[in-house]
């Protein structure tokens, strides 16, 4: 089994025991073809982790925060940020809601699907833009084991997220 494999478990029994300990339900995972045509859509593809949390785990309302969102709210937060002021880079797509207007969105040009964090309120794009994780794979990890930006403690003098330089080149 490999690391995405093993990962993609580990996820599905998170969302398992989160479904039975508050007794609700999520969304259905994707067809197969949702996303491809999202890739049409999109112009790129979703990297295959993202791909296949999408269609083995569900479409959404899992993960992090208030959770990975669904695939067509994705495509359309993608879509939104492209045509606003804001100047969204090309190529990367939102895929989670952390509350406050910040989302964790998936460079899904880069080989690792690095995880970049949108923090909008200080109102001005060159400054929205800062790593958030190297990898999606890492990125659930942190989420899964509690650690990174989902600690519940941080502690004084660590370091605070690096802007994401290559922000002005992908416009």
């Amino acid at each position: 089994m490999d690391e995405n494999e093993q990962l993609l478990e580990q996820v599905t029994d998170r969302v398992r025991d989160s479904v039975r300990e508050h007794g609700r339900s999520l969304p259905v995972p994707l067809a197969e073809g949702e996303t491809d045509r999202a890739e049409r859509v999109l112009g790129f593809a979703p990297p295959p982790l993202l791909a296949a949390l999408y269609t083995r785990v569900g479409d959404g309302g899992f993960g992090p925060e208030y959770g990975l969102l669904p695939l067509r709210q994705a495509i359309a937060a993608y879509e939104a940020g492209r045509a606003s002021d804001w100047g969204w880079p090309e190529g990367v797509l939102p895929v989670a809601d952390l509350g406050c207007a910040l989302y964790a969105c998936v460079d899904c040009r880069s080989e690792s699907a690095q995880v970049l964090l949108f923090e909008p309120n200080p109102g001005d794009p060159d400054l929205a833009w800062y790593h958030h994780s190297p990898s999606l794979a890492r990125w659930l990890r942190d989420w899964l084991d509690g650690a990174g930006w989902f600690r519940e403690e941080w502690n004084e003098g660590e370091t605070e997220p690096r802007p994401w330089a290559d922000f002005s080149s992908r416009i």
